[in-house]
């Protein structure tokens, strides 16, 4: 297993290294088993990205003319229903929301009777998750009230860096932010680690025409 480690001052920065390191080191394989079967990707064996200033705006990317971006601060800000709330549409099997809702307050009420405490992790899924045709990627989001700041440390299982990534980092830091109003505190790092950060195959040049490798 190859472990790398990237630190970014915000998620456009960790979003170009991320995008960088699949390109140019990532693991080629057909897919099995799940969304795309059959499809070729791009995966890193572990990834750790440390991001000392998720907060900075935009919080999408820009990318270059005539690339779609994967994300806008409107998309973004709509994303943030999907986490917070336990809305479900007919499709769904499941969303964030319906388990990380009652848990954040949990957390918030937490933080403001107990600042130094382990216990503020929230997850997502059960153990019937593992029957689902598509399980959730989001797994563990746990946080930590330390120097003053509430940080987020995540877990994501499988997690598709042109599609999802943007969004979701920036879907969670304004949840974040969100706590911060609520607990009285300043707004502190996100460290986000998988152990199946991906490029699917129809993305590969897009990505490339960001990164300037063609």
């Amino acid at each position: 297993m190859n472990l790398v480690n990237i630190s970014a001052n915000s998620i456009e920065d960790a979003w170009f290294q991320c995008l960088n390191k699949v390109l140019t080191s990532g693991y080629e394989y057909t897919i099995a088993r799940g969304s795309f079967e059959g499809h070729k990707r791009l995966e890193l064996d572990h990834v750790t990205v440390q991001i000392t200033n998720p907060g900075q705006r935009p919080l999408s990317p820009l990318v270059p003319e005539g690339v779609p971006s994967p994300a806008t601060d409107d998309y973004i800000a709509d994303y943030l229903t999907y986490l917070m709330t336990g809305e479900r549409a007919e499709t769904e099997q499941y969303t964030y929301g319906e388990d990380l809702e009652p848990q954040m307050y949990s957390v918030i009420d937490m933080y403001k009777n107990c600042p130094e405490t382990n216990q503020g992790c929230m997850t997502i899924g059960s153990r019937h998750s593992i029957g689902m045709t598509d399980p959730p990627c989001l797994r563990v989001l746990d946080t930590r009230l330390r120097y003053g700041k509430l940080h987020f440390i995540i877990y994501f299982r499988s997690w598709d860096l042109w599609a999802a990534f943007p969004t979701n980092l920036g879907g969670l830091q304004l949840m974040k932010e969100f706590m911060v109003s609520e607990i009285g505190c300043e707004d502190g790092e996100i460290i986000a680690t998988s152990k199946g950060l991906h490029l699917y195959d129809h993305t590969w040049s897009l990505a490339r025409q960001v990164c300037r490798l063609e």
